[in-house]
């Protein structure tokens, strides 16, 4: 077996109270990693993944203290250290690789100046060999053209492209072990794959050692050897990734597995109910009985003991009934009327209009962002746009609620045409058409309290008074599941589900008819989002309101959506009933999306046909995927725009082959959808290879 390249023994971490008690944030961890070994760190936001991964480097945010235990790599106590000697591991030995590397890249510098900068802290490389060694890890991260991306800015570079040029950094200086902090969190389906299959890659080729943090089971499945399961700062349990997803025998793992959408059926997955508890407080017994179906009084007065099993240990009372329990999901029925409430037609918007000097000087308007856009949302109704990164999902949201006006087509709500921009919309108008955003932190004024920020849209929209305002308040954080005693508090306090909760109930405070949701689960853990996921539809049913969900997790859009239209590059390739679009036959970029799915199981391993994109807009002509479809259906597809083939229930695939050639060549697709028994251990419909 290889010798332990990190080890936490016993590891005790917190701050101190105003009463100078300890409060830990950690308690009594223990975990090795092996060299060349790759270990995932699971559970929700808040468990202690992150401060364990950096308790790895010898970080302590600022506040912290260690109360017991050590953290050792390679033979160094980090904590015994002195700061100048843990400065000198880090990066030159293991180094970081953060979850938003376009944050953490310096935006006035070009890529490669920044690496050169990092071999010259890190590296003993003689400055004359720097260039020659950026372009070898650009190499090595497998872009392929490095003195192009060399020569670009981080805001050049896409998201996928970013990720990788955070990792070569990491890997200049010859790092031994990798910490990697959710770094696939945002990226669409494709890019995450590709990503995932460079690290497996990596670290078989350089025998390196990989800690990676992740709430997304599908893609520590992926990649890691062992799985960690952390909960409220304690380790829950831990073992071999193929054994431990397959039958974990501690109930929170259980409770993870069941909140993930499964793309076989639309069922709203299982969500975890209450809370974890808080951070730093005092307990005597399992900190996850308070939430078990299985605790008993033992549970919440005894600390559970580290049981040995076949694939690892659990700390738990009740392994063996843990293993028969399974969480189960809510199938979700619809509840769309007959009312259009939202029509688009033959929409396209474009970012680059030539001013007339340069028309005159020759020069021609690119291609438009977003082109031949159609569809119509019933009351009720929900419709997924999915994609990859850049294939124009949020920019058709802007355009309907007005923030960019549209180059031409139409925009109807409730039957009557909407003004391009916001500025010439009154309020009878923008009243029925609510957002809700991506980033909670960015879209909630921090300086405002909970209760200002839902009392906004009611007294823009409703002359209300304030006992009124205060009843439809309380009203709202009650269809939201969130205490009353928060109105008084600030968004800064509220965890990151609790923040999404309040966009979702700012949205809903204008009792809208059409709401936008971008991508408003995409950051959150798996827990999180099912919980999200049955509080929208729960909304939904009780106000009729339509949803247009964005997101590029196709089994989540699965779950909720009545309809799905599949987009590349601001076109419509796929658009039908959720049903038909995921069942053959496919459009060849939906096969695509689907092949690079990731489940939470190791042997089932994603479909990688085409590599990234490497246009950053669509082709003049001819149709918008020509450049990367695997199955060109000759010189047709670079002159003529695709027709349309309807086939049944009003599922529309825009192909120059015939359905009869999509039909048969989903036949042969080696991940087709079949009945296959999930590591959750129910029947569900997945891609298998």
């Amino acid at each position: 077996m290889s010798a332990a390249l990190i080890t936490i023994d016993k590891l005790s971490l917190g701050f101190r109270g105003r009463d100078l008690q300890r409060r830990p944030i950690l308690r009594n961890v223990s975990l090795t990693v092996d060299v060349g070994e790759t270990i995932g760190i699971v559970g929700e936001s808040g468990s202690g993944k992150s401060t364990v991964a950096l308790a790895m480097m010898g970080y302590l945010k600022p506040g912290l203290e260690v109360f017991s235990g050590r953290a050792v790599f390679n033979g160094n106590d980090m904590f015994a250290l002195s700061e100048p000697q843990r400065s000198r591991l880090r990066g030159s030995e293991i180094a970081l690789v953060p979850q938003n590397a376009g944050q953490t890249l310096t935006p006035t510098m070009t890529v490669g100046a920044q690496i050169e900068e990092a071999l010259a802290l890190h590296s003993g490389i003689a400055r004359k060999a720097r260039r020659t060694r950026v372009l070898e890890l650009l190499s090595l991260v497998r872009l392929s053209t490095p003195r192009v991306i060399a020569r670009r800015y981080p805001h050049e570079l896409s998201g996928g492209q970013q990720q990788r040029v955070a990792i070569a950094m990491a890997l200049g200086s010859g790092a031994r072990a990798l910490i990697l902090d959710e770094p696939t969190t945002g990226l669409d389906v494709t890019t995450q794959a590709h990503i995932l299959e460079f690290l497996r890659e990596l670290t078989s080729e350089l025998d390196i050692s990989m800690v990676y943090v992740s709430h997304d089971l599908g893609v520590i499945a992926r990649v890691a050897d062992r799985i960690a399961v952390m909960y409220a700062g304690e380790l829950v349990e831990q073992g071999n990734t193929r054994s431990l997803l397959r039958a974990p025998a501690h109930p929170y793992p259980q409770a993870l597995l069941g909140s993930i959408p499964r793309l076989g059926e639309r069922v709203i997955p299982a969500s975890l109910p209450g809370f974890p508890p808080p951070v730093g407080e005092a307990r005597q017994g399992c900190a996850f009985a308070p939430r078990c179906p299985l605790s008993v009084d033992r549970c919440r007065n005894e600390l559970p003991p580290a049981v040995e099993l076949a694939h690892g240990t659990a700390h738990c009372f009740r392994v063996d009934e843990a293993a028969l329990w399974k969480p189960a999901g809510n199938p979700v029925s619809s509840c769309r009327t007959d009312t259009v409430a939202l029509e688009v037609k033959d929409l396209a918007i474009s970012y680059f209009t030539p001013s007339l000097p340069s028309r005159l000087m020759g020069v021609r308007a690119s291609p438009d962002t977003v082109a031949r856009v159609d569809f119509a949302i019933r009351r009720g109704e929900t419709l997924g746009l999915v994609g990859e990164s850049g294939s124009g999902k949020s920019t058709i949201l802007r355009a309907i609620s007005g923030l960019i006006p549209p180059k031409h087509g139409t925009i109807e709500l409730n039957g009557a045409s909407l003004p391009g921009s916001i500025a010439h919309r009154s309020l009878e108008v923008t009243k029925p058409l609510q957002m809700i955003f991506q980033n909670a932190d960015s879209a909630l004024n921090p300086r405002l309290s909970v209760r200002e920020i839902l009392e906004a849209p009611m007294k823009l929209y409703f002359d209300l008074s304030q006992a009124e305002l205060d009843q439809r308040v309380e009203n709202l954080m009650g269809a939201v599941r969130l205490p009353i005693s928060y109105l008084n508090g600030f968004v800064g306090q509220l965890s990151g589900g609790e923040k999404q909760r309040i966009g979702i109930a700012r949205a809903f405070a204008a009792e809208p008819d059409i709401v936008l949701c971008d991508e408003v689960t995409s950051a959150l853990d798996v827990s999180v989002q099912a919980s999200t996921l049955a509080l929208l539809k729960r909304l939904q049913e009780s106000r009729g309101a339509a949803y247009i969900f964005v997101s590029h997790d196709l089994a989540v859009v699965r779950a909720i959506s009545d309809q799905v239209a599949v987009l590349y590059q601001g076109r419509i390739c796929e658009i039908g009933p959720t049903d038909s679009v995921f069942k053959p036959p496919f459009h060849p970029y939906t096969e695509i999306l689907i092949g690079a799915i990731l489940v939470p199981d190791p042997d089932t391993a994603p479909r990688l046909l085409v590599q990234d994109a490497s246009e950053s807009s669509p082709p003049s002509i001819g149709c918008p995927y020509q450049r990367r479809c695997p199955c060109r259906a000759g010189p047709i597809c670079d002159t003529e725009y695709p027709p349309i083939r309807v086939l049944a229930d009003g599922h529309r695939i825009h192909c120059h082959h015939t359905s009869a050639a999509l039909t048969a060549r989903a036949s042969s697709f080696d991940r087709n959808l079949e009945t296959r028994t999930l590591s959750a251990g129910t029947e569900q419909r997945v891609l298998s290879q």
